[in-house]
């Protein structure tokens, strides 16, 4: 489904662009450019073509030639570009994800099994703050206290670990609100069922029931819910990378939105989108390991297919 899903994205995205007003042409040549100029530059660039015929040279130019084609304002491929900064989005998502997996997770379940006390109470309001928090805001939040009053941490900047530790906060900060709440909802529900109740029947220890029985019963959602968050953020964290002037692939793209650069903002659209389906893929395929009624279940379907060809 890989392929139908990047070339929907690539419509839309194509369309939304073609629509919006603005030329590039006389956004790259500049205020003082004559309409001479303008028109020659926009049909070196094919934008006086039909949009069918500038969508059908796109999808050519991407999925026969894997060629992105080349941004308007530097004259590099986009590719390039993408690779380029690809790697701060790719540090400031791991890390991200890293630390709402280490704090959420444990959180989620301390809070269920502790339900409705005082500490699971104040888990669930922090945690509905936290959600409803935008992110830019809580950026800007983090430079005022930490960075301009108290100077512990650089206000911008992606590359030593001080400065990466506002940002990192500050895209796992909302993310990390809804594992704790999901984590704490698997939880609950899974800590209900009978095969709970016969474990500490049989007088095993607390701890090794909500380790080995409940949490690894509880994991599909939240390995759903974190595999969602590191596909957001890989696709680019674009309000945050924009706050803390990181070099990144959101801020990429809004650099070349800025620009009306069309290539440079549909590449980075279908990276966004091909990211995305590729952690949901990895996603599908650890539920697998999480669970192994879901294995059985595949296998079972398998043979099943094979019996039928046969």
């Amino acid at each position: 489904m890989l392929i139908p899903v990047l070339v929907g994205v690539a419509f839309v995205i194509f369309l939304l662009l073609y629509l919006t007003p603005g030329d590039p042409a006389r956004i790259i040549l500049g205020t003082q450019s004559t309409p001479e100029s303008v028109k020659a530059l926009r049909t070196e660039m094919g934008l006086d073509d039909p949009f069918i015929v500038q969508f059908g040279r796109y999808l050519f130019n991407v999925f026969l030639r894997g060629d992105l084609g080349r941004t308007y304002v530097t004259k590099a491929p986009v590719t390039k570009e993408i690779m380029a900064a690809f790697p701060q989005t790719l540090k400031l998502a791991f890390w991200s994800i890293l630390l709402l997996t280490a704090v959420g997770v444990p959180v989620g379940i301390v809070s269920a099994i502790r339900q409705y006390s005082w500490l699971d109470n104040i888990v669930m309001l922090l945690a509905m703050i936290a959600t409803a928090m935008p992110v830019f805001w809580l950026g800007l939040l983090l430079i005022l206290f930490f960075s301009v009053n108290l100077g512990w941490f650089p206000s911008s900047g992606f590359d030593t670990p001080m400065a990466m530790v506002l940002p990192c906060v500050a895209v796992a900060t909302p993310s990390m609100a809804i594992v704790v709440r999901m984590t704490r909802s698997s939880m609950l529900e899974v800590i209900r069922q009978d095969y709970i109740r016969t474990a500490r029947a049989k007088g095993q220890r607390e701890s090794v029931i909500i380790r080995r029985h409940a949490l690894l019963n509880a994991l599909i959602p939240i390995i759903t819910i974190i595999g969602l968050q590191f596909g957001v953020t890989l696709g680019g964290a674009v309000l945050t990378e924009s706050v803390f002037s990181i070099h990144g692939v959101g801020r990429l793209m809004v650099d070349g939105i800025k620009m009306r650069d069309y290539p440079l903002v549909q590449g980075g659209v279908l990276y966004t989108a091909f990211a995305f389906s590729v952690v949901n893929l990895f996603v599908d395929i650890l539920y697998a390991y999480a669970d192994p009624r879901i294995k059985a279940q595949y296998q079972r379907a398998g043979g099943k297919k094979v019996a039928m060809d046969r």
